[in-house]
């Protein structure tokens, strides 16, 4: 600050400090509540960080239990949640070598980890207990602006749309893992068990591996969408019971895939795998799932966890959709409209992913 006197004796004052950029975001204030449309500070960055102009950003189920805190493991208050934003990089800081400004990257669910620890060393980086996530612990994509490790945001390749691309930064990504720790092998027969957001996506990744698909859904026009994404066979669990169904068709599937976010879904998946088969849990409902522990070890069946990517899982999973072997069924949506998005994804009336655009 600094000051001078003008000719009749008054002090002038020049604040010359600075103004604080502002941008627009959503913002969780308290759960339960709906998110607040404001202007916030857009963010300062640290040492090898970027900053990204965000463009696009999907909505993930993830981001409302961010909003309802009705995970075990609570996010922080207030929070900007999106861990699928993607954008061009406007700023970057100190130690940043491996991006640039004007890149096309991707902010995604792992936002960063420790890099020391057993699971970061063997490639299991989404295993690591220091992690941050996009979204949730930090502020994440529902923004104009989000800063990230430049180490951790994955490049987009030129060509492809950046609200297109936004869902493989956590549906896509987290359905092609979940295949991957299947162990099913090309010509093997794969359930997938909700054809939302993660299934729709997941249905095309496993055809894109050589797996025969069966897609099981409680909608009939999301298993009309599973049969224009190139199911083998559709069945509507509110119909038939899908296990039994499953077992009459092809005796049992080599790996069941539970996007969903119901118990019974998950009740029906692991009994629709056949002897030496996997079921894959990635929804999250919040519910037990009890395991039949005399027919698991009977029947040889394995039971596992598959939670998002690895960085290196994700430039894959993105040259999939770079090749046109998979595609996000996507409907825009202005920020403003998040709330009533929220609104229409607890009740189910969501056909594939909602992606937020901020241009």
């Amino acid at each position: 600050m600094c000051t001078n006197e003008n000719q009749s004796g008054v002090v002038l004052v020049n604040d010359t400090k600075p103004k604080t950029k502002m941008m627009k975001a959503a913002v969780v204030n308290e759960h339960h509540q709906k998110l607040e449309i404001k202007e916030v500070p857009v963010p300062e960055l640290e040492y090898g960080e970027i900053l990204v102009k965000i463009k696009a950003c999907g909505v993930c189920h993830t981001d409302l239990h961010a909003v309802n805190g009705d995970w075990p493991v609570k996010p922080k208050l207030p929070l900007i949640p999106g861990h699928e934003g993607v954008g061009i990089v406007e700023k970057v800081a100190e130690g940043v070598s491996s991006i640039k400004v004007g890149d096309r990257v991707g902010i995604p669910w792992l936002y960063s980890a420790c890099g020391e620890c057993e699971y970061c060393l063997t490639g299991r980086e989404t295993l690591c207990l220091s992690q941050e996530n996009a979204g949730y612990s930090v502020d994440g994509g529902y923004a104009e602006y989000c800063k990230a490790p430049a180490s951790y945001v994955v490049k987009i390749p030129d060509g492809l749309d950046f609200h297109e691309i936004s869902p493989i930064f956590c549906a896509g990504v987290t359905t092609y893992k979940a295949l991957k720790v299947s162990n099913a092998k090309p010509g093997d027969w794969v359930a997938i068990y909700g054809i939302g957001g993660l299934g729709h996506v997941a249905l095309q990744y496993a055809k894109a591996m050589g797996f025969n698909v069966i897609a099981v859904d409680i909608q009939d026009d999301k298993l009309e969408l599973a049969t224009e994404l190139g199911a083998d066979k559709t069945i509507n669990g509110l119909r038939v019971d899908p296990a039994e169904e499953i077992k009459s068709l092809v005796g049992g599937v080599q790996a069941a895939i539970s996007v969903a976010v119901t118990k019974k879904a998950f009740e029906q998946a692991y009994g629709s795998v056949k002897r030496g088969g996997t079921l894959v849990v990635v929804g999250l409902p919040n519910a037990d799932l009890p395991i039949p522990i005399f027919d698991t070890v009977l029947n040889g069946v394995t039971v596992k966890g598959s939670i998002v990517g690895t960085r290196k899982d994700l430039q894959e999973a993105i040259e999939f959709a770079a090749q046109g072997k998979v595609r996000t069924n996507i409907e825009v949506q202005p920020l403003e409209k998040i709330n009533e998005v929220f609104e229409r994804m607890e009740t189910g009336q969501i056909n594939g992913r909602v992606v937020l655009t901020l241009e």
